[in-house]
């Protein structure tokens, strides 16, 4: 990264050529928006970045979506047509001194020349609060126009003080359709051998890279390479060998983990035992720690099912004592019978809803003595002063269920769960 008053440096064109022997997926980075496939959502006329292509607007940005789905070239592409100076920066490689060189250098080019510095984070999820804190002056002063890419949730990972003062634009996984195109232009300007492939084979590559350009130009540069430097058709043999497994998107403690076990949960809850079986599936195919698998689902059984079904709670434990004695992978068909279970079974969530009322009441209302009538007259002394006075045993007289009370005075006749639970 050249420094702000030093001559430009090539590699700090926000569009500048990737070298020739750069990855496939580098080499096709859209050097313009017209070029860029995807987002339409953001895109175009009358479209959330039309202020921005005409660099009319100077707002902060948090570019948040799944990987390849082109948050670092729409930054880029940005940078170009501000006309600001460009300066890439790497929350991986970079920590806080770097970021005063960069904060110190861009003031005083705003000093100079009152050119703010387009500032673009990579990865702006992996800065801890003190680093993220660092760039609040700068941006507040109007010294820097960050934009931050991040494929985690920003309300967790980003600052509040900087989320507040940036835009936050949601980029979604690019359609089957939208990696085609994007794999045909390959082909015909980015692929060196001569290489066909019909639009099945296209899609089918697009298909494997789940929503990411970049995962679907390293598959086809995997399987252009395969075909050496002749060329030749992309059929099937040649296809599967280049995909050989599929590896799901999924971070084990990251957004996508907790957007696959929602899923489950609600699919669970919903009782669609087919869409129970296919999130659960994901979670193992990804490599999700089997242990919290079976704990999220001992959660179902307690939270979705409760006394609806109180075998429930049991089988979920079968299930994850079947899972540490068997291992993988056959244990694994025990949670995925419990799901299974959990998604057919009757629901009932009134002790989860009467326990949450309960604690609410128990915070508000005072602490109030527990009434003599339900004490335990264990001394002499206790009966005297009226413990256990008016108690009525229900076993010997039935009518004390309906005429006897046992809450506190304050809260008597209050019903925390339904007649017919």
């Amino acid at each position: 990264m050249a420094g702000l008053f030093d001559e430009p440096d090539p590699a700090d064109d926000p569009v500048a050529p990737a070298r020739e022997d750069a990855p496939l997926a580098e080499r096709m980075r859209p050097k313009t928006f017209e070029e860029f496939l995807g987002q339409s959502h953001l895109l175009g006329e009358g479209r959330i970045l039309e202020n921005f292509f005409r660099g009319e607007s100077r707002q902060s940005l948090i570019l948040w979506g799944p990987p390849g789905t082109g948050k670092t070239t729409l930054a880029r592409l940005l940078a170009a047509r501000s006309e600001m100076p460009f300066v890439p920066f790497s929350a991986v490689l970079s920590g806080i001194k770097e970021i005063r060189v960069v904060m110190a250098e861009a003031e005083a080019r705003r000093k100079r020349d009152g050119r703010p510095t387009l500032l673009f984070i990579d990865e702006i999820h992996r800065f801890n609060k003190a680093q993220q804190d660092a760039f609040l002056p700068y941006v507040e002063s109007g010294d820097i126009v960050l934009i931050g890419a991040t494929t985690e949730n920003p309300s967790f990972e980003v600052v509040g003080p900087l989320l507040s003062r940036s835009r936050v634009l949601v980029l979604e996984s690019l359609s089957v359709s939208t990696l085609a195109g994007i794999l045909r232009n390959a082909l015909e300007r980015g692929v060196e051998a001569p290489v066909t492939a019909d639009d099945a084979t296209l899609e089918a590559i697009a298909e494997a890279a789940d929503g990411d350009a970049r995962r679907a130009l390293t598959l086809l540069e995997t399987a252009a390479g395969l075909l050496g430097i002749e060329g030749g058709i992309l059929d099937e043999r040649v296809l599967k060998e280049a995909l050989q497994r599929k590896a799901l998107r999924y971070d084990k403690s990251g957004e996508e983990h907790y957007n696959v076990i929602s899923a489950l949960h609600k699919s669970v809850r919903n009782s669609d035992a087919d869409a129970s079986i296919y999130w659960l599936t994901r979670m193992l195919e990804a490599g999700e720690d089997r242990r919290f698998v079976a704990r999220r689902l001992l959660r179902m059984a307690i939270e979705d099912i409760g006394i609806a079904d109180v075998e429930a709670t049991r089988v979920c434990l079968d299930a994850w004592n079947t899972y540490d004695r068997l291992g993988t992978p056959e244990g694994e068909l025990a949670l995925v019978q419990a799901a299974v279970y959990l998604a057919r079974a009757p629901k009932s969530n009134a002790t989860y809803k009467a326990y949450s009322a309960v604690r609410e009441a128990v915070q508000q209302s005072a602490a109030e003595p527990v009434p003599l009538h339900l004490r335990n007259a264990s001394t002499k002394l206790m009966k005297e002063v009226g413990y256990g006075k008016g108690y009525r045993y229900a076993h010997d007289d039935p009518d004390a269920v309906d005429e006897m009370t046992c809450l506190p005075p304050s809260l008597e006749g209050v019903r925390f769960l339904p007649d017919s639970d």
